[in-house]
């Protein structure tokens, strides 16, 4: 009876929030990865086999679990905690190589952004112009006019029908992507440029009728596009907004350089709170929900909706899905170097500040699955974090130049940074090592995006052309 106590350990799964997998458990002691797979997909009655990735003490156990308790000397007297990652039960390729280099904007390239369902593909540059790219021709498609100064942001709607771009100006223009024409005059309010967009996401409301740009001149604005005019001023900031979120849960956030981040309710306008602890300007907000928000109905199946409200359903049941039981949380990046993650449904109060960046803060986002945040800066290095707890993880170095934009791969298994050295570069979460160099462009990248459905990579800067990327 001895012998066999001593070949097993005690342990007990838990979901990444924390939450147990039902009653702790015998595991003997051989027990790896492949063998744990199995367990947990019994005891959650599973009837689709779903991978898994587990965690001990934040570390991924790639071993047996007797080798893991040797190696970093774990009494087997306690009840050994084990975090149970699910894993996206689809692969996506790493891009290797440019498939096009697509001239067509006379200035830089300052934003790209694939269409929801990764079929189409904006940029906005410069030159005052949005162009559309065809995709299977990877040539460009249309070019819209009318903006009177650099584009500066552009977002595509949940239900991919439409396309809003805001420039320097500070007007905005929706644009028909099917026809490249504007749908409407342009709309007015802004008195400086525009410094974010975000639509209400499509489980809320469909099809997509509203929006919300942030601005330079401290206001945040929304929009409804059958009524063609803003229909909400979001007033209360002292100094310019800097990034703006449409939260899953209705919400509006918005990032600014006096330093708060205020929460609005949508349907008046008014303030629901203030998240404060930043010293200095925020310059990114990201969201735990943002790529189901982004991608609403669409997945990486590629199936179409043939109603709004098929579309909405879909859409709401993914969200749902993804969220879990957990709350909606939020990071903040900063020109104070530092981070915060917060749930602002639950507190006002932050949940951990996250430190370690040397320098600004350019760029956060939430990996699609939730469990990763990556951070970019003005230090060079792109940084992972746990997207839970906020603890740090890892540093991805090799850029040489201030890191801009980041972008996610659809499986969350993969990470694109775009950097001033000119390259783009991919990192595996997984070995947290480079995984992927990408040179090509000849000057300074400003904005990378993978498509939603994993198959390419964009990228635009300084030297004007658009590079898309394949694997």
């Amino acid at each position: 009876m001895e012998d066999e106590a001593v070949n097993n350990v005690m342990c007990q799964f838990t979901d990444p929030e924390g939450t147990p997998l039902g009653a702790p458990l015998y595991l003997p002691q051989n027990a790896g990865p492949q063998q744990l797979q199995q367990i947990v997909n019994k005891l959650l009655n599973n009837e689709e086999k779903l991978p898994y990735a587990f965690y001990i003490s934040d570390q991924e156990l790639v071993v047996p679990l007797e080798t893991y308790l040797q190696k970093n000397k774990v009494s087997v007297e306690k009840v050994l905690a084990i975090v149970c990652q699910p894993q996206a039960i689809f692969r996506i390729r790493p891009v290797n190589r440019c498939s096009a280099t697509i001239a067509g904007h006379a200035e830089a390239v300052l934003s790209v952004a694939f269409s929801p369902d990764g079929r189409q593909l904006a940029s906005g540059s410069g030159d005052t112009t949005v162009r559309l790219w065809d995709l299977n021709t990877q040539t460009p498609m249309f070019t819209c006019t009318g903006h009177k100064n650099w584009v500066l942001c552009i977002a595509w709607s949940p239900d991919g029908k439409h396309l809003v771009s805001g420039s320097k100006a500070g007007e905005l223009q929706c644009w028909d992507p099917q026809t490249g024409k504007p749908s409407g005059n342009q709309l007015v309010g802004h008195k400086k440029w525009i410094t974010g967009i975000s639509w209400e996401p499509v489980h809320l409301n469909a099809p997509c009728r509203r929006f919300v740009s942030a601005s330079k001149d401290g206001d945040a604005r929304i929009w409804d596009i059958s009524l063609r005019k803003s229909v909400i001023c979001l007033s209360g900031h002292t100094l310019a907004i800097t990034c703006v979120k449409w939260g899953g849960d209705g919400v509006i956030y918005t990032g600014s350089q006096d330093c708060t981040i205020k929460v609005w309710e949508t349907s008046q306008g008014k303030l629901i709170r203030e998240l404060k602890g930043h010293g200095h300007w925020v310059n990114s907000l990201a969201l735990s929900t943002e790529y189901v928000l982004r991608t609403g109905a669409f997945d990486h199946t590629g199936k179409t909706h043939s109603s709004p409200e098929e579309m909405k359903k879909v859409a709401l049941e993914r969200y749902n899905k993804m969220k879990g039981n957990a709350p909606e949380r939020l990071v903040s990046g900063s020109d104070d170097f530092t981070m915060f993650l917060w749930e602002p449904a639950v507190s006002k109060h932050p949940k951990t500040r996250m430190t370690g960046h040397q320098q600004l803060v350019n760029h956060v986002y939430f990996s699609p699955d939730g469990n990763w945040v990556a951070s970019a800066s003005f230090d060079k290095s792109v940084k992972l974090w746990n997207g839970i707890t906020g603890k740090f993880v890892a540093a991805f170095r090799g850029h040489v130049g201030p890191v801009y934009q980041i972008s996610w791969s659809a499986d969350s298994r993969l990470l694109l940074s775009g950097s001033k050295d000119s390259t783009l570069k991919i990192w595996d979460i997984r070995t947290q090592k480079l995984k992927q160099d990408l040179p090509g462009h000849a000057d300074e990248v400003f904005a990378v995006d993978w498509s939603p459905d994993g198959e390419k990579v964009a990228s635009g800067g300084k030297d004007r052309v658009l590079k898309l990327w394949m694997g």
